[in-house]
This record gives C-alpha cells, sequence and structure tokens, in this order.
C-alpha cells in the first residue's frame, strides 16, 4: 500500500500550469513538515514535493498562499529524467488525493476569500440591563 499524509506549511506560493493538449490543471508547490525530533535543540523540517490536478489544484493556487497550513493526503511517486547536460536526475514527490485548507489566505485579487468585518453587525449592550 501506498498512502501518505502529511500536514505543514507551504513554502511559496503554489505554481498553477495547465497540461499541454488536455487542458488539465497542475499545481506543484513544498510543503515544509517539522520533524517530531529535533537536532541540538533545533526544530527541524523535511521539505516535501506535492503535484496536484484538476479542480483541487486550481483551488490550491487561489486559495492558498505561502505559510499557509495544509493537510495533503495521496501516495509517493518516483521518477527519473535526463537533464539537459546529460545526467539522470531523480525526484520523489507526492502526487496528491486530496487536499484540505487548514488556513485560509485572503490573497489580493480574490473576492471569494476576503472577509467581511462583522462586529459593525453588533449592537453594544449595557451589562446593567442584562437580568443575571
Amino acid at each position: 500500500m501506498n498512502k501518505v499524509v502529511i500536514v505543514g506549511r507551504l513554502t511559496k506560493d503554489p505554481e498553477l500550469k495547465f497540461a499541454q493538449g488536455t487542458g488539465t490543471a497542475v499545481a506543484t508547490f513544498t510543503v515544509a513538515v517539522n520533524r517530531r525530533f529535533k537536532r541540538e535543540g533545533q526544530p527541524d523540517a523535511d521539505f516535501i514535493p506535492v503535484v496536484v490536478f484538476g479542480k483541487q489544484a486550481e483551488a490550491t493556487a487561489n486559495y492558498m498562499a505561502k505559510g499557509k497550513l495544509l493537510s495533503v493526503s495521496g501516495n509517493i511517486q518516483t521518477r527519473n529524467y535526463e537533464a539537459k547536460d546529460g545526467t539522470r536526475r531523480y525526484v520523489t514527490e507526492v502526487i496528491a488525493d486530496e487536499v484540505d485548507f487548514l488556513e485560509w489566505s485572503s490573497k489580493p485579487g480574490n473576492k471569494n476569500t476576503e472577509t467581511k468585518d462583522t462586529t459593525d453587525d453588533l449592537t453594544p449592550i449595557d451589562e446593567e440591563e442584562i437580568p443575571f
């Protein structure tokens, strides 16, 4: 069984691209996941590359930003390719099945993420008027 679940923070804004031919949305990003044990008293983290496809890719790119907390579940995939300089490169990444936003971003230009100040609708109450 190949299943992974990580919870961490984005190291930078997700990068959104569209696959040639199919037009499928593809978002790539890196998640910093804190390690349970510290080295020499300093916190340590792993930086895990993640790839997500389709509508979740678009939502992640639109609503998440650097430093925001998220959860990713999926599977680990390894691949290799030949670089332009002729060397063989190896890549290990998480292919996400599900991305859950644990903190929301209010990126400029995203009207859906702008929050309304709800304190404008509140009426102040004098504590002496409360019957208990």
